[in-house]
């Protein structure tokens, strides 16, 4: 049989090499999953439980290796579930292709179930998907499936999701025998892919970054905040080079506390809301600021704007800053960093020791439970070698990212692009697809969440049960969203709260819903250790519940300014 449009579609995404696409199937994106099952299974097809935790799958995917992850969508509701997870792709520069069916053309503006052509009062799922995605198509002709396809995957690549809208029976067509893949390079395509970036003052050249660095190391002290971007284009060396040559000082931003050794010669903590007090006291002495493959959003420099004010900030990344700088342009740091050391030229021998960045001074919890730094700190002891660690939002991936110490070799990743709850699961699961058979072998995954976070999205661990994916599930259970309730406590006077919940057993109640995964629960810290080993002990997934305080304060600063705030009112 000739092929159709859905087997261009696989064959296209396994010549890249990509291994899955994750998704939820449905009756106007099945077509899509018959090519995969003609195709040999390769790349494989993974059906999740949502269309938010697909998108996030495929996220999580392309942040661990690098790149393309692909999530598959059928109309309607299914298609307007991927928004959430797209968003984040979209706002933390994710490659993803996002495959959506859609009602076959003729019904199109007539009453079809799930329409979104736009007609006839309809939702235009163009105009809304063309919002939080680099590129945008609805695919009416097999004859321009790939330009447009060759155009979706250059914009992911570029930074950002694509999307491509298949209506059911475009998707089974034939594409013509004359058709091969067209490449994404014509001065009308690049144009378009333009206009969907801001404007911004004419980027520097990184010589004049090297120049400006070399002054600054003159007059005194380099610091460094390196962002996510080094870990996506693999420039983890060329940085610690960059660090030694310029004796710089080097802090992280949260999302990027896998890029430089977390005792590494220099290290100083985490930039921002949920940061070290060394990194603010170093910039406070510095010469110059470089941020490294960061934008440095608010989350990254609360606490900071003061002391970079008084500084010259540098910056080498694909995109500029939010704060004025001196940026040049990078899409690949490794080679832009190598350029700057070839300007820059040898620096001093040096042996300093790593200082452990001190912990922000939290109020005393009295409630029942564990306490965030304490069960870190013992998650960080049992962490194995090369461990992957996805942490997710609220007060616990608060504190995970305030205390935890990244393993060697290990990825971390949280998202902050939209922050959304329950992304670490979908993310940690789509990399556990991507790392169990990493070159530098297998690695673990452990996904760090809370209650609410579980609630939303945790029943992708039957995801990982059917596929037997080494990742442990750690869930800190408060039976509260406790984050909105630290902030009723102190932005609303503690009046009420909306965010505190029954009692829930989550341990029990998946080893009881799914036999033979080991599933424990803790409430005692002197038995932590031993079921974090049992945990991480086996090569499939695990779950483990721990009992925490709701009204525990985390470590952010912004919930701390208040509470100092508080305290000075007469």
């Amino acid at each position: 049989m000739p092929d159709r449009v859905v087997d261009y579609l696989v064959r296209t995404v396994a010549d890249r090499g990509i291994t899955q696409i994750f998704g939820v199937d449905g009756a106007n994106i099945e077509d899509l999953y018959d090519a995969i099952f003609d195709a040999g299974g390769s790349p494989a097809g993974i059906v999740a439980k949502h269309e938010f935790s697909a998108a996030t799958m495929a996220d999580g995917y392309a942040r661990s290796t690098g790149g393309l992850g692909v999530v598959a969508a059928t109309s309607g509701g299914g298609a307007v579930n991927l928004v959430a997870g797209l968003a984040e792709s979209f706002t933390s520069r994710v490659p993803v292709l996002a495959l959506i069916g859609q009602p076959p053309t003729s019904l199109e503006g007539f009453g079809a179930f799930q329409d979104s052509s736009g007609l006839s009062e309809s939702i235009d799922a163009t105009a809304l998907f063309a919002t939080i995605s680099k590129y945008c198509a609805r695919v009416t002709d097999p004859l321009e499936l790939p330009a447009q396809l060759a155009a979706a995957i250059a914009a992911a690549d570029s930074g950002g999701p694509a999307v491509l809208l298949i209506p059911k029976d475009v998707q089974q067509q034939s594409m013509p025998d004359s058709i091969h893949a067209q490449q994404f390079d014509t001065v009308a395509d690049r144009a378009q892919l333009d206009r969907t970036s801001p404007s911004y003052p004419a980027a520097a050249s990184p010589h004049t970054i090297a120049t400006e660095l070399t002054h600054a190391r003159r007059t005194g002290k380099v610091v460094i905040i390196a962002g996510d971007q080094v870990a996506r284009d693999d420039a983890r060396a060329e940085l610690a080079e960059l660090v030694a040559t310029l004796d710089a000082t080097i802090g992280v931003a949260p999302d990027a506390k896998d890029v430089y050794s977390n005792t590494g010669p220099g290290y100083c903590g985490v930039a921002g809301s949920m940061g070290h007090a060394e990194l603010a006291e170093a910039l406070s002495a510095a010469s110059a600021c470089l941020l490294v493959g960061t934008r440095l959003p608010v989350t990254a420099r609360a606490g900071l704007d003061a002391a970079l004010a008084d500084l010259p900030v540098l910056s080498i990344g694909a995109q500029a800053p939010y704060l004025a700088a001196t940026h040049a342009t990078s899409a690949d740091l490794a080679e832009t960093i190598a350029t700057l050391l070839a300007g820059i030229g040898a620096g001093p021998a040096t042996s300093r020791r790593h200082a452990e960045p001190t912990p922000m001074t939290v109020p005393a919890a009295v409630g029942p439970g564990l306490r965030y730094r304490t069960v870190i700190e013992a998650i960080q002891r049992a962490l194995p070698d090369g461990a992957d660690v996805f942490a997710d939002a609220g007060n616990t991936g608060a504190s995970v990212v305030h205390y935890l110490r990244v393993p060697e070799r290990g990825r971390f990743t949280v998202a902050l692009g939209m922050g959304g709850m329950g992304y670490a699961f979908g993310a940690g699961i789509g990399s556990a697809f991507a790392r169990r058979a990493a070159p530098d072998g297998p690695h673990r995954t452990v996904v760090i969440a809370g209650d609410g976070s579980f609630f939303m999205h945790g029943m992708e661990i039957h995801t990982a049960i059917e596929h037997d994916l080494p990742i442990t599930f750690v869930v800190f259970n408060n039976n509260a969203h406790a984050m909105c309730v630290t902030r009723e406590q102190l932005y609303y006077r503690d009046r009420y709260s909306f965010n505190r919940f029954q009692p829930s057993h989550l341990g029990a109640g998946l080893a009881a819903m799914f036999p033979g995964l080991p599933a424990r629960t803790v409430s005692d810290a002197t038995r932590l250790p031993g079921a974090l080993d049992l945990s991480l002990a086996v090569t499939g997934p695990s779950f483990l519940e721990i009992l925490c305080d709701p009204d525990e304060v985390p470590p952010f600063l912004p919930f701390l300014s208040a509470l100092e705030s508080s305290r000075s009112i007469p």
